[in-house]
């Protein structure tokens, strides 16, 4: 009886670490209906042991979670070893976020590009489809010779919100944050935030956390694009070889 009561409270416990998947939305990328309900999610960089023991840079890996530490989804980087270790934070990539059954429902592809504020040629871009195949927006890097400026983009390129960052991807304050803008400039609907991990995991590791904001009714081809911007701002800014 106690060994029946065990199984079920672990099937449970299981059960409560991941969301809920919603029925098929019209309308909507199939994958993505979850995030029509939610305005808020915690990307959280998983830690690789070699990586923090002897500085071979290995792909990045992200758990996507809700508010209330669930799992939403999994992201992978798909990468060759040479690109990691020769070109580090600059290296092209194509990150694959798959839903909690294993299916792939984002696909965030970025080409090499050299990353330089001096020149406006060097600017980067990231493309975000869902599902694989479909594009549904783009993130696109806005010269600033100081603060890092982005443009989000639709499916037709089309520019639909703007993210400003701090001096040089910079603060004094523990979170980073990246102010998501109406084209205006004039309000502020949400955020991406690197969060403070901690001083060892900082000094050691390049594994990092982000929290992103957004209104609920926000288009949700536009939220995966958010999700997209916080990988290109997470190698952009705080990719780094330890």
């Amino acid at each position: 009886m106690y060994q029946v009561k065990y199984r079920s409270s672990s099937r449970l416990t299981k059960m409560n670490m991941y969301a809920v998947p919603n029925p098929e939305i019209p309308g909507c990328p199939p994958g993505l209906e979850y995030l029509t309900q939610v305005d808020q999610l915690l990307i959280k960089q998983k830690v690789e042991l070699v990586e923090a023991l002897v500085g071979f840079e290995s792909n990045n890996k992200y758990e996507v979670r809700n508010s209330m530490g669930q799992n939403v989804f999994y992201a992978v980087e798909e990468n060759d070893c040479l690109s990691r270790q020769c070109c580090g934070p600059m290296r092209s990539f194509t990150i694959h976020v798959l839903d909690n059954f294993g299916q792939e429902v984002i696909t965030v592809t970025r080409p090499l590009k050299c990353m330089s504020c001096c020149f406006p040629c060097c600017l980067q871009e990231l493309e975000v489809q869902s599902p694989p195949g479909n594009t549904v927006g783009y993130v696109i890097q806005q010269w600033h010779p100081f603060s890092p400026k982005f443009i989000i983009a639709n499916e037709h390129n089309e520019p639909v919100l703007k993210i400003h960052g701090p001096f040089c991807g910079w603060s004094c304050l523990p979170d980073v944050d990246f102010e998501i803008l109406t084209m205006d400039e004039v309000s502020k609907i949400g955020k991406i935030s690197k969060q403070w991990t901690g001083l060892l995991r900082e000094a050691f590791t390049d594994s990092d956390n982000f929290g992103i904001q957004f209104p609920m009714d926000l288009d949700v081809r536009i939220k995966a694009v958010m999700i997209g911007a916080c990988f290109l701002i997470d190698f952009m800014f705080f990719e780094t070889t330890n």
